[in-house]
Protein backbone atom coordinates (compact mmCIF):
# COMPACT_ATOMS: atom_id res chain seq x y z
CA UNK A 1 0.00 0.00 0.00
CA UNK A 2 0.97 3.24 -0.46
CA UNK A 3 0.78 6.30 1.53
CA UNK A 4 0.93 10.48 0.62
CA UNK A 5 0.59 13.55 2.67
CA UNK A 6 -0.59 16.51 0.51
CA UNK A 7 -1.94 19.62 1.14
CA UNK A 8 -5.09 20.61 -1.28
CA UNK A 9 -7.58 23.79 -1.48
CA UNK A 10 -5.23 24.55 2.31
CA UNK A 11 -6.52 21.59 3.65
CA UNK A 12 -3.25 19.04 5.35
CA UNK A 13 -4.42 15.20 4.36
CA UNK A 14 -3.10 11.90 4.44
CA UNK A 15 -4.24 9.49 1.87
CA UNK A 16 -3.91 5.77 0.10
CA UNK A 17 -2.82 6.54 -3.46
CA UNK A 18 -4.00 3.92 -6.10
CA UNK A 19 -2.12 2.87 -8.91
CA UNK A 20 -3.86 5.25 -11.34
CA UNK A 21 -2.82 8.81 -8.94
CA UNK A 22 -6.03 8.91 -7.48
CA UNK A 23 -5.94 9.81 -3.59
CA UNK A 24 -8.33 8.03 -0.84
CA UNK A 25 -8.51 10.18 1.97
CA UNK A 26 -7.89 8.27 5.65
CA UNK A 27 -10.74 9.74 7.50
CA UNK A 28 -9.74 11.57 10.71
CA UNK A 29 -6.11 11.22 10.37
CA UNK A 30 -3.78 14.84 9.94
CA UNK A 31 -0.75 13.02 10.10
CA UNK A 32 1.08 9.70 8.56
CA UNK A 33 3.54 10.56 11.61
CA UNK A 34 1.12 10.29 14.10
CA UNK A 35 -0.48 7.45 12.45
CA UNK A 36 2.47 5.72 13.08
CA UNK A 37 2.87 6.56 16.43
CA UNK A 38 -0.26 5.52 17.52
CA UNK A 39 1.00 2.02 17.57
CA UNK A 40 -0.07 -1.78 16.11
CA UNK A 41 3.22 -1.35 13.27
CA UNK A 42 2.67 -2.12 9.59
CA UNK A 43 -0.94 -4.20 10.40
CA UNK A 44 -2.45 -1.35 12.18
CA UNK A 45 -1.12 1.25 9.14
CA UNK A 46 -2.83 -1.09 6.26
CA UNK A 47 -6.37 -1.55 8.51
CA UNK A 48 -5.92 2.59 8.77
CA UNK A 49 -5.18 2.22 4.58
CA UNK A 50 -8.31 -0.24 4.28
CA UNK A 51 -10.78 2.15 6.22
CA UNK A 52 -10.24 4.41 2.78
CA UNK A 53 -12.02 1.67 0.49
CA UNK A 54 -15.54 3.21 1.95
CA UNK A 55 -14.78 7.16 1.44
CA UNK A 56 -15.19 9.12 -1.95
CA UNK A 57 -12.34 9.36 -4.20
CA UNK A 58 -10.41 12.48 -3.59
CA UNK A 59 -7.92 14.61 -6.08
CA UNK A 60 -5.43 13.28 -8.70
CA UNK A 61 -1.87 13.63 -7.03
CA UNK A 62 -1.25 16.24 -10.33
CA UNK A 63 -3.63 18.14 -8.70
CA UNK A 64 -2.49 18.51 -5.09
CA UNK A 65 1.09 19.37 -3.49
CA UNK A 66 2.52 16.42 -2.51
CA UNK A 67 3.99 16.90 1.24
CA UNK A 68 7.32 14.95 2.71
CA UNK A 69 4.72 11.55 3.63
CA UNK A 70 5.56 12.61 7.10
CA UNK A 71 7.97 14.65 9.58
CA UNK A 72 10.14 12.34 11.13
CA UNK A 73 11.43 13.06 14.55
CA UNK A 74 15.20 11.83 13.51
CA UNK A 75 16.91 11.24 10.45
CA UNK A 76 19.94 9.17 10.40
CA UNK A 77 21.72 8.70 7.44
CA UNK A 78 24.16 6.08 6.54
CA UNK A 79 26.76 5.55 3.90
CA UNK A 80 26.32 1.94 2.88
CA UNK A 81 27.72 1.90 -1.11
CA UNK A 82 31.83 1.42 -1.10
CA UNK A 83 31.51 2.67 -4.55
CA UNK A 84 30.13 6.28 -3.37
CA UNK A 85 32.75 6.73 -0.56
CA UNK A 86 35.78 5.82 -2.48
CA UNK A 87 34.84 8.40 -5.25
CA UNK A 88 33.42 11.06 -2.27
CA UNK A 89 36.72 10.51 -0.54
CA UNK A 90 38.45 11.89 -3.93
CA UNK A 91 36.36 15.19 -4.22
CA UNK A 92 35.05 16.40 -0.65
CA UNK A 93 37.81 15.03 1.52
CA UNK A 94 40.86 16.04 -0.85
CA UNK A 95 42.38 12.79 -1.01
CA UNK A 96 43.61 12.14 -4.57
CA UNK A 97 44.37 8.91 -3.12
CA UNK A 98 41.17 7.45 -3.06
CA UNK A 99 40.18 4.25 -1.60
CA UNK A 100 37.85 3.21 1.41
CA UNK A 101 39.23 3.64 4.81
CA UNK A 102 39.35 0.22 6.44
CA UNK A 103 37.01 1.46 9.81
CA UNK A 104 34.38 1.99 7.15
CA UNK A 105 33.59 -1.89 7.02
CA UNK A 106 33.55 -1.86 11.14
CA UNK A 107 29.78 -0.79 10.52
CA UNK A 108 27.36 1.23 9.20
CA UNK A 109 28.42 4.39 10.16
CA UNK A 110 25.37 7.34 10.08
CA UNK A 111 24.75 11.00 11.20
CA UNK A 112 21.72 12.39 12.70
CA UNK A 113 20.92 15.19 10.14
CA UNK A 114 18.12 17.88 10.13
CA UNK A 115 14.24 16.61 10.14
CA UNK A 116 13.92 20.32 9.98
CA UNK A 117 14.61 20.76 6.38
CA UNK A 118 12.81 17.90 5.11
CA UNK A 119 10.79 18.72 2.07
CA UNK A 120 8.32 17.44 -0.21
CA UNK A 121 8.86 15.37 -3.72
CA UNK A 122 8.24 18.41 -5.88
CA UNK A 123 9.34 21.27 -3.65
CA UNK A 124 11.63 24.03 -4.75
CA UNK A 125 15.40 23.64 -2.76
CA UNK A 126 17.42 26.68 -2.28
CA UNK A 127 20.78 27.34 -2.43
CA UNK A 128 22.09 26.63 1.25
CA UNK A 129 23.89 30.03 2.05
CA UNK A 130 27.34 30.72 0.87
CA UNK A 131 27.39 27.49 -0.94
CA UNK A 132 28.60 27.75 -4.73
CA UNK A 133 28.70 23.99 -4.76
CA UNK A 134 25.66 22.31 -4.83
CA UNK A 135 25.07 18.44 -5.41
CA UNK A 136 22.43 15.72 -4.80
CA UNK A 137 22.28 12.38 -3.21
CA UNK A 138 20.24 9.45 -4.49
CA UNK A 139 19.28 7.31 -1.25
CA UNK A 140 16.34 5.37 0.17
CA UNK A 141 15.23 5.52 3.53
CA UNK A 142 13.40 2.82 5.87
CA UNK A 143 10.48 3.94 8.10
CA UNK A 144 10.24 2.46 11.72
CA UNK A 145 7.20 1.50 12.93
CA UNK A 146 7.79 -0.07 16.42
CA UNK A 147 9.52 0.75 19.18
CA UNK A 148 12.98 -1.24 19.50
CA UNK A 149 15.89 -1.35 21.59
CA UNK A 150 18.70 -3.51 21.10
CA UNK A 151 17.59 -5.18 18.15
CA UNK A 152 19.20 -8.42 16.03
CA UNK A 153 18.65 -7.87 12.17
CA UNK A 154 16.25 -10.35 12.41
CA UNK A 155 14.05 -8.88 15.03
CA UNK A 156 14.45 -5.50 13.31
CA UNK A 157 12.61 -6.41 9.88
CA UNK A 158 9.33 -6.21 12.38
CA UNK A 159 10.09 -3.05 13.48
CA UNK A 160 10.48 -1.13 9.08
CA UNK A 161 6.89 -0.18 8.07
CA UNK A 162 7.79 1.46 4.82
CA UNK A 163 10.26 3.04 2.23
CA UNK A 164 10.28 6.35 0.70
CA UNK A 165 13.11 8.04 -1.80
CA UNK A 166 15.38 10.36 -0.02
CA UNK A 167 17.51 12.91 -1.30
CA UNK A 168 20.24 14.49 0.80
CA UNK A 169 20.77 17.70 -0.30
CA UNK A 170 24.68 18.76 0.11
CA UNK A 171 26.75 21.74 -0.13
CA UNK A 172 29.90 20.14 -1.14
CA UNK A 173 31.83 23.44 -0.49
CA UNK A 174 30.63 24.28 3.22
CA UNK A 175 30.91 20.38 3.54
CA UNK A 176 34.35 19.56 2.69
CA UNK A 177 35.48 22.74 4.82
CA UNK A 178 33.74 22.30 8.17
CA UNK A 179 34.61 18.32 8.05
CA UNK A 180 38.10 19.09 8.49
CA UNK A 181 37.15 19.74 12.32
CA UNK A 182 36.56 16.21 12.55
CA UNK A 183 32.86 15.90 13.22
CA UNK A 184 30.88 15.67 10.60
CA UNK A 185 28.96 17.42 8.24
CA UNK A 186 27.06 20.41 9.52
CA UNK A 187 25.69 23.27 7.31
CA UNK A 188 26.86 21.27 4.06
CA UNK A 189 24.04 19.00 5.04
CA UNK A 190 21.31 21.29 6.82
CA UNK A 191 19.48 23.11 4.11
CA UNK A 192 16.72 20.82 2.41
CA UNK A 193 16.37 17.23 2.39
CA UNK A 194 14.05 15.18 -0.15
CA UNK A 195 11.25 12.64 1.19
CA UNK A 196 8.96 10.92 -1.00
CA UNK A 197 6.68 10.98 -3.36
CA UNK A 198 5.50 8.10 -1.12
CA UNK A 199 5.56 5.86 1.85
CA UNK A 200 5.23 2.46 0.37
CA UNK A 201 4.87 -0.53 2.89
CA UNK A 202 7.46 -2.86 3.78
CA UNK A 203 5.09 -5.78 2.39
CA UNK A 204 5.22 -4.07 -0.85
CA UNK A 205 8.31 -4.67 -1.79
CA UNK A 206 9.23 -8.29 -0.68
CA UNK A 207 8.77 -9.39 -4.15
CA UNK A 208 11.86 -7.18 -4.77
CA UNK A 209 14.76 -8.95 -2.43
CA UNK A 210 16.93 -11.30 -3.07
CA UNK A 211 18.75 -14.36 -1.63
CA UNK A 212 20.60 -11.94 0.98
CA UNK A 213 18.06 -9.72 2.53
CA UNK A 214 19.15 -6.74 0.29
CA UNK A 215 16.03 -5.08 -2.04
CA UNK A 216 17.06 -5.13 -5.73
CA UNK A 217 15.46 -1.82 -6.55
CA UNK A 218 16.82 -0.10 -9.52
CA UNK A 219 18.19 3.51 -8.81
CA UNK A 220 18.06 6.10 -11.35
CA UNK A 221 19.54 10.15 -11.00
CA UNK A 222 19.12 12.40 -14.25
CA UNK A 223 20.13 16.42 -14.08
CA UNK A 224 17.82 18.60 -16.53
CA UNK A 225 16.16 15.32 -17.97
CA UNK A 226 19.70 13.36 -18.66
CA UNK A 227 20.62 10.54 -16.82
CA UNK A 228 23.75 10.99 -14.72
CA UNK A 229 23.54 8.10 -12.43
CA UNK A 230 21.79 4.44 -12.23
CA UNK A 231 22.60 1.97 -9.47
CA UNK A 232 20.94 -1.28 -7.98
CA UNK A 233 19.85 -0.37 -4.13
CA UNK A 234 21.22 -4.44 -3.66
CA UNK A 235 24.75 -2.87 -4.00
CA UNK A 236 24.38 -2.12 -0.68
CA UNK A 237 27.11 -3.41 1.93
CA UNK A 238 24.61 -3.44 4.83
CA UNK A 239 20.76 -4.77 4.64
CA UNK A 240 18.29 -2.15 6.22
CA UNK A 241 17.79 -4.67 9.02
CA UNK A 242 21.08 -4.28 9.80
CA UNK A 243 21.15 -0.92 10.24
CA UNK A 244 18.37 -0.66 12.01
CA UNK A 245 19.93 -3.25 14.61
CA UNK A 246 23.30 -0.91 14.71
CA UNK A 247 21.03 2.29 15.43
CA UNK A 248 18.97 0.94 18.03
CA UNK A 249 22.04 -0.58 19.89
CA UNK A 250 22.53 0.90 23.00
CA UNK A 251 19.51 2.89 22.57
CA UNK A 252 15.67 3.38 21.43
CA UNK A 253 14.67 4.08 17.31
CA UNK A 254 10.94 4.67 17.51
CA UNK A 255 7.79 5.24 15.15
CA UNK A 256 8.46 7.88 12.36
CA UNK A 257 12.28 7.86 12.75
CA UNK A 258 13.55 7.73 8.97
CA UNK A 259 16.83 5.74 8.26
CA UNK A 260 18.62 6.91 4.96
CA UNK A 261 20.12 4.29 3.10
CA UNK A 262 22.98 6.79 1.73
CA UNK A 263 24.38 7.32 -1.47
CA UNK A 264 24.43 4.66 -3.98
CA UNK A 265 27.07 4.37 -6.68
CA UNK A 266 27.96 4.87 -10.33
CA UNK A 267 26.68 8.83 -10.19
CA UNK A 268 24.22 8.36 -7.16
CA UNK A 269 25.50 11.91 -6.48
CA UNK A 270 28.03 14.15 -8.68
CA UNK A 271 30.33 14.54 -6.20
CA UNK A 272 30.91 10.83 -6.44
CA UNK A 273 31.67 11.38 -10.42
CA UNK A 274 34.03 14.49 -9.79
CA UNK A 275 36.18 12.29 -7.71
CA UNK A 276 36.31 9.53 -10.55
CA UNK A 277 36.58 12.31 -13.41
CA UNK A 278 39.18 14.43 -11.63
CA UNK A 279 36.94 17.58 -12.74
CA UNK A 280 33.63 19.00 -11.63
CA UNK A 281 31.55 17.28 -14.61
CA UNK A 282 28.54 17.58 -14.79
CA UNK A 283 28.60 20.72 -12.74
CA UNK A 284 27.88 21.92 -9.30
CA UNK A 285 24.01 22.19 -9.43
CA UNK A 286 22.75 25.87 -10.15
CA UNK A 287 19.52 27.80 -9.82
CA UNK A 288 17.23 26.43 -12.79
CA UNK A 289 18.14 22.58 -12.68
CA UNK A 290 16.13 20.08 -11.90
CA UNK A 291 17.05 16.73 -10.23
CA UNK A 292 15.26 13.67 -10.76
CA UNK A 293 15.38 10.71 -9.27
CA UNK A 294 13.59 7.16 -9.37
CA UNK A 295 13.03 4.18 -7.19
CA UNK A 296 12.03 1.26 -8.96
CA UNK A 297 8.49 0.22 -6.56
CA UNK A 298 8.59 3.68 -4.53
CA UNK A 299 8.28 6.40 -7.33
CA UNK A 300 10.12 9.31 -8.59
CA UNK A 301 10.61 12.72 -6.82
CA UNK A 302 11.91 15.91 -8.68
CA UNK A 303 13.20 19.15 -7.15
CA UNK A 304 14.18 22.36 -8.23
CA UNK A 305 16.77 24.56 -7.45
CA UNK A 306 16.08 28.18 -6.72
CA UNK A 307 18.34 31.06 -5.48
CA UNK A 308 19.15 30.95 -2.17
CA UNK A 309 19.59 33.76 0.47
CA UNK A 310 23.28 35.22 1.22
CA UNK A 311 24.71 34.54 4.98
CA UNK A 312 24.74 35.97 7.56
CA UNK A 313 28.24 37.42 8.76
CA UNK A 314 29.84 35.99 11.49
CA UNK A 315 33.29 36.66 13.02
CA UNK A 316 35.67 33.90 12.95
CA UNK A 317 36.84 32.61 15.88
CA UNK A 318 38.81 34.55 18.49
CA UNK A 319 42.18 33.34 19.03
CA UNK A 320 42.40 33.52 22.47
CA UNK A 321 45.48 34.52 24.97
CA UNK A 322 44.95 31.42 27.63
CA UNK A 323 44.05 33.12 30.63
CA UNK A 324 43.68 31.13 33.77
CA UNK A 325 41.69 32.07 36.80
Amino acid sequence: MRFAAYEHEQQHRVAVVEENGILYSIPGARSLTELIRSGGGLDALLHAGAATLDVPPGPHVSEVRLLPPLKPPTVRDFVTFEEHVEGVRRSVDGDGVGGVPEAWYDAPTFYFTNPYAVIGAHDDVPVPPGSEVLDFELEVAAVIGQEGRDLTPEAAREHIIGYTVFNDWSARDLQSREMQVRLGPCKGKDTAATLGPYLVTADELEPYRDTDGFLRLALTASVNGEVVGKDLLSNMSWTFEEMVAYASRGTVVRPGDVLGSGTCGNGGCLAELWGVRGEQSPPPLKPGDTVTLTVEGIGTVSNTVVAGRDPQPLPAARRRTRERP
